[in-house]
């Protein structure tokens, strides 16, 4: 009974060997001619660690013939951490065959990071060009002003290319195309005139790219083309006009202030005039108490009262017959006396 159980467990054992042996055979051969460097064991762990061993060779492979240096364990944590493995290796062989410098745990950082990593590496081989300003933000034109008052509307084409080793933490195309987009719109504004701009559009271009628009982002800014410029409306002539209107509103509002002035100036006289006209009235009604007060004292005799009447009298005639004939004004002071 004991050799039967011996023989039994030394017959599992052998089966067991056989199955992992001829299930990582295939993968491991291949590895093994191609110099991929992974053992039958790295390939039993992986498979208990619950990794996609057979993709990771692949990988591996794939990476090794392309002459990148990439350790197994790197692939192997790179899955584990949820990044995409193939697309990674992907991107690092072709930035590899394009000369450009993309190490691996650069490369799965980015990958990690949420951004394309494979279309990184197309941008940074093969340009891409952005439309300034975005036309899935719904606007078409950028509005620009010289200091004519001449308004000009212009649309640039910016040619960028990846920088890969700012794409974690730098800025994205948005940023791109607003500093772009601000460096236009200051362009035109430091024109003297409008017909320059048209003349030469490519001093725009000029400006723009010696302001360094692509510090701190993901790009480096190849070419800035000003595809499209025409001439909108005459902002200058229109702030002149509304200008104008608002002087004339208050020139007006002034003119009223000084009319309502005078006219109050007018009332404050006319009743300064019925005012002064009471006082003489007053003063007139004075004078038959003073006459009468002469008589009784004394000063003021019968002939000399008879002979203040005539004078009345006389005055009155003259004052008619001046206002008849048109002398009213010289008479008056006659009348006062």
């Amino acid at each position: 009974m004991i050799l039967i159980v011996l023989a039994f467990v030394a017959v599992l054992i052998i089966l067991v060997f056989l199955f992992v042996f001829f299930s990582f055979i295939r993968l491991w051969i291949q590895a093994l001619l191609t110099k991929a460097d992974i053992g039958m064991g790295t390939l039993i762990g992986m498979k208990l660690r619950n990794v996609d061993y057979a993709m990771i060779v692949r990988q591996k492979i794939a990476l090794v013939q392309a002459g990148v240096k990439v350790t197994t364990q790197d692939l192997e944590s790179h899955y584990l951490a949820r990044g995409n493995v193939p697309k990674t290796a992907t991107a690092v062989i072709a930035a590899h065959k394009a000369g450009l410098e993309l190490p691996w745990k650069t490369a799965a950082a980015i990958d990690l990071a949420g951004r394309d990593i494979l279309e990184a590496v197309r941008t940074s081989v093969n340009p891409k060009v952005i439309d300034c300003p975005d036309p899935s933000k719904g606007k078409q034109f950028l509005d620009a002003v010289c200091k004519n008052g001449i308004q000009l509307l212009a649309k640039a084409r910016v040619t960028v290319r990846t920088k890969l080793e700012r794409l974690v933490g730098g800025a994205t195309e948005e940023t791109i195309i607003a500093r772009v987009g601000e460096g236009i719109v200051k362009a035109i504004g430091s024109a003297d005139d409008h017909r320059q701009v048209l003349a030469n559009p490519g001093m725009i271009s000029q400006t723009v790219l010696h302001n360094a628009l692509d510090a701190q982002t993901a790009f480096e800014i190849v070419s800035i083309d000003i595809a499209h410029i025409e001439v909108g409306e005459n902002i200058g002539a229109k702030l002149q006009a509304d200008q104008a209107a608002a002087d004339l509103r208050v020139a007006q509002a002034e003119a009223e202030k000084r009319r309502a002035a005078a006219v109050a100036r007018e009332q404050e006289m006319r009743a300064l005039v019925e005012e002064n006209r009471a006082k003489v009235v007053e003063a007139e009604a004075l004078i038959p108490k003073a006459i009468a007060e002469a008589f009784l004292r004394g000063h003021l005799g019968v002939m000399d009262y008879y002979a203040l009447r005539n004078l009345q009298s006389d005055t009155a005639m003259r004052n008619n017959i001046a206002a008849m004939t048109g002398g009213g004004s010289e008479a008056t002071p006659g009348r006062a006396s």
